[in-house]
């Protein structure tokens, strides 16, 4: 797979995506267009890698805007830019985290709540939902 081998088919499959997941790429300009002869568009490595990178990226948590950015870097000289780019991710991942416990124990707390009430009271979780009592959320 030196020179361009690949077609688009072939490409998306190698890297796990569809066709117009690389087609939409190719219109964000995350991966290139290659001209082909008689209209048939060839890919290669390079191409292939560019796809797996982004793929690789997007499920640590980076948008698409921020995929550009990491692909603008350069590994042998750009860590330090990788490594700020990395740990505001961790830190958005942890905002995240902790956002997602506070409203688990909220909606823990509701359903012990639900399970413990008399029937003949109204649904604490519909009571609470219905903006009655706010809900201890950030």
């Amino acid at each position: 797979m030196d020179s361009p081998s690949l077609t688009i088919g072939r490409l998306a499959g190698a890297a796990g995506v569809g066709v117009e997941t690389v087609r939409y790429y190719q219109r964000r300009g995350l991966i290139g267009t290659p001209h082909g002869a008689a209209g048939v568009r060839r890919y290669g490595k390079a191409e292939l890698a560019r796809l797996r990178f982004i793929r690789h990226a997007q499920r640590l948590g980076f948008s698409l805007d921020e995929v550009a950015g990491l692909l603008d870097l350069d590994e042998m000289t750009d860590r330090n830019a990788a490594r700020k780019a990395a740990l505001d991710k961790l830190g958005e991942i942890e905002e995240k985290i902790h956002r997602l416990e506070t409203m688990r124990r909220a909606l823990a707390d509701l359903v012990r709540c639900c399970e413990a009430g008399p029937g003949a009271e109204p649904c604490p979780i519909l009571h609470t939902l219905s903006g009655v009592e706010e809900l201890p959320l950030p």
